[in-house]
């Protein structure tokens, strides 16, 4: 039962990273359909991290009310409307809708997913389980490269965009026939329902122990403050959880992740690659790479912890874009094989670290009832990074150059490693009550 609904939730990452990756191939297509300038191409391959930001927001707003089940029903909903819409789209603002359309349901499930999974899994479990929502995200983006680099030749954009229904009536009937999260329904006086999802995804556990996962539930929730208004975030133990959490995702965002998932093929051109072909080939092999290092991550976050995998992240990340920006110098096509060696030791060090560990940390850290918006505060710092950085990487490369725009990503990650030096916190092995017990208003006061 816990691997099924493992792999349902994580169901939702792969719709994540689909319509995030599928822009990479379908982008030149669409330019020569519709007319778009540099800053119109940025805004309609950013309208879904802009999406993001509302569907963070909205989730907050339900995910306790609804349950994290509900919330993600919904955004299945949403996923196939926007995926048949984007390839319906007559013109550049029905396509732009469509794409925030998308941006929604991916802010909401980013949300929802990794809640409902870190809620769901045993402590010692959690890290892998949680990183399986992270793996289908990279699952998700090479699927989208590969129908890509099928269709590019037939010059299918629409079906490209348009394929994203099928995995999201997937996972709607997966949601809607599964059970809502233990930890909600003990939060809402479900106690016999939460025993029995508890005794379904933990059947190693004996009655009693079940009952006392229950009564460590309710008694930390007892304990939380009644109703907290949002000042709460600002008291002594949740305040420096808000701004780890805020910060490790501000720092994942202009590692410039996104710029290299959203534009791949046009940075393979910059690097020197010629032709679609060989260009979306490069791009595959990106994908590939992203896919594996993070199965390395799930097998290794919860044997090395969460600290040292991020610090080593930042550091491997940093050297990579000093090699990808030493590459990409002009008139030295020679160096393309180099170039395109960073990029992959870029995107296998993110892979292992700086890609999975915020999404852990968030789902990990906030207490129980703050932590659907606790979790938003930092999806929506996420979000809003997203959508600048991608929004500003065609301007910036169009104005400045891929080596100026690669080395102002290179000395983000080093800010990124120095501040996981002294602020990233350890959870490997810990539950999530026993981090409640550090992190709740309650234990400050």
């Amino acid at each position: 039962m816990l691997i099924r609904l493992v792999s349902l939730a994580a169901l939702f990452g792969l719709l994540f990273g689909f319509d995030e990756g599928v822009i990479a191939g379908a982008l030149p297509l669409i330019t020569k359909t519709f007319d778009i300038s540099a800053t119109g191409e940025g805004f309609m391959t950013a309208a879904v991290p802009l999406g993001a930001v509302a569907g963070a927001i909205l989730a907050a707003m339900y995910a306790d009310s609804l349950g994290r089940r509900k919330v993600l029903i919904l955004c299945s909903f949403v996923f196939a409307i926007g995926a048949i819409a984007a390839g319906l789209a007559s013109g550049l603002e029905i396509l732009i809708g469509a794409r925030l359309m998308l941006g929604l349901a991916i802010g909401a499930s980013a949300l929802a997913a990794p809640m409902f999974l870190a809620e769901l899994a045993p402590a010692k479990y959690r890290g892998a389980v949680v990183s399986a929502f992270q793996l289908m995200i990279t699952v998700g983006i090479l699927s989208s490269y590969l129908i890509d680099m099928v269709l590019e030749p037939l010059g299918a954009w629409r079906w490209m965009l348009a394929l994203g229904a099928v995995p999201a009536l997937v996972s709607l009937i997966g949601i809607t026939l599964s059970p809502e999260s233990p930890r909600w329904l003990a939060m809402n006086g479900a106690r016999e329902k939460a025993i029995k999802v508890i005794g379904l995804v933990q059947p190693d556990l004996s009655k009693d122990q079940v009952s006392h996962v229950v009564d460590e539930i309710e008694r930390t929730q007892a304990s939380a403050v009644s109703e907290p208004g949002w000042s709460v975030f600002l008291s002594e133990n949740v305040r420096p959880v808000v701004i780890f959490t805020i910060a490790a995702f501000v720092f994942q965002q202009v590692s410039g992740i996104n710029a290299v998932i959203y534009y791949a093929p046009i940075i393979m051109k910059h690097a020197g690659f010629d032709g679609s072909s060989t260009q979306l080939a490069a791009t595959v092999g990106i994908g590939v790479v992203n896919v594996l290092m993070t199965v390395v991550a799930m097998f290794v976050v919860d044997r090395f912890g969460r600290r040292p995998l991020l610090i080593l992240g930042f550091i491997g990340t940093a050297l990579s874009l000093v090699v990808i920006a030493y590459a990409m110098q002009a008139d030295k096509p020679e160096l393309a094989p180099l170039a395109l060696a960073g990029l992959f030791a870029y995107i296998a060090f993110f892979a292992v670290s700086i890609g999975p560990l915020p999404w852990l940390y968030m789902s990990e850290l906030f207490p129980l009832a703050l932590r659907s918006r606790g979790m938003a505060m930092a999806s929506v710092a996420n979000w809003s990074c997203n959508f600048v950085v991608v929004f500003s990487f065609p301007v910036v490369l169009a104005h400045f150059g891929a080596v100026a725009t690669f080395a102002l990503f290179g000395i983000f990650c080093t800010l990124g490693a120095i501040f996981s030096w002294f602020y990233a916190p350890e959870t490997k092995g810990v539950s999530l009550e026993e981090i409640e017990m550090r992190h709740s208003p309650a234990a400050a006061a």
